[in-house]
């Protein structure tokens, strides 16, 4: 069995990785996969946070282009990442991995709030976390809420779950001589304007010496092999850790 370069990571996974390429809604057997790699995770004993977007269902910012009021929209986004954080847990539960969803905005009925202090205990105890409702306030993407919950929990580093194999120099979609980066700094990601996270969570990143590595969710079992220190996807992290690294 493999061991685990890290004790406790947060891992990031937009809404898009709950559906098929290009669909919406909910792909239950991506979300079953999804639940079997952190379930391997959860038996290396790494403490496992993850932050689920919702751009499966909605989009705070479309739905802002197109009429509907700013703070309303991410409100609705929000709700929105409850729905994936409910069926992974769901399907976590069915793999007998033992999880909590916790939520920013206060619905008592369905999970419990976010408390810092209990998401660590939970963690403490070998619980998955599931933190949703991104931070309960709008204008915040959840790439935001996934820095920010980082370095609450102490997260020894933010994994970025992405539908490609990491950063590319331009969109390798549509630049099929796009570089792919092994390693960047914060500020290589900030002025070179590469789309790996928002510029507020790349800053708080940045601020908080928090390590992120962009990796591909959709090539079964990258998050067991990122967790166990294997070099797939992009590093993004300080000049001197970087330094520390070569």
């Amino acid at each position: 069995m493999p061991s685990a370069r890290y004790r406790r990571v947060l891992l990031k996974i937009s809404g898009e990785g709950f559906c098929r390429e290009h669909g919406s809604g909910l792909d239950y057997d991506q979300v079953m996969s999804i639940a079997h790699q952190c379930r391997d995770v959860n038996r290396l004993g790494v403490q496992l946070a993850i932050v689920v977007g919702g751009g499966n269902f909605v989009r705070g910012q479309l739905l802002a282009q197109r009429g509907v009021g700013r703070a309303t929209a991410d409100h609705m986004g929000m709700l929105a990442t409850v729905i994936n954080a409910l069926a992974l847990m769901d399907a976590l539960e069915q793999l007998d991995v033992v999880t909590r969803v916790q939520t920013a905005i206060p619905m008592t009925q369905v999970a419990e709030p976010y408390i810092r202090r209990r998401a660590i205990r939970h963690l403490e105890k070998d619980r998955v976390v599931i933190l949703a409702a991104g931070t309960g306030n709008p204008y915040f993407s959840t790439d935001t809420t996934a820095a920010l919950r980082a370095t609450e929990l102490e997260a020894e580093v933010l994994l970025k779950a992405t539908k490609v194999d990491g950063v590319y120099s331009a969109d390798p979609a549509t630049h099929p001589d796009a570089k792919l980066y092994d390693r960047l700094t914060y500020l290589d990601v900030i002025q070179g304007n590469l789309r790996v996270m928002d510029a507020t969570a790349i800053t708080m990143c940045r601020e908080n010496s928090m390590p992120i590595i962009v990796f591909n969710l959709l090539v079964t079992g990258n998050i067991f092999r990122v967790v166990c220190g294997e070099p797939i996807g992009t590093l993004v992290t300080s000049d001197e850790a970087l330094a520390a690294r070569s």
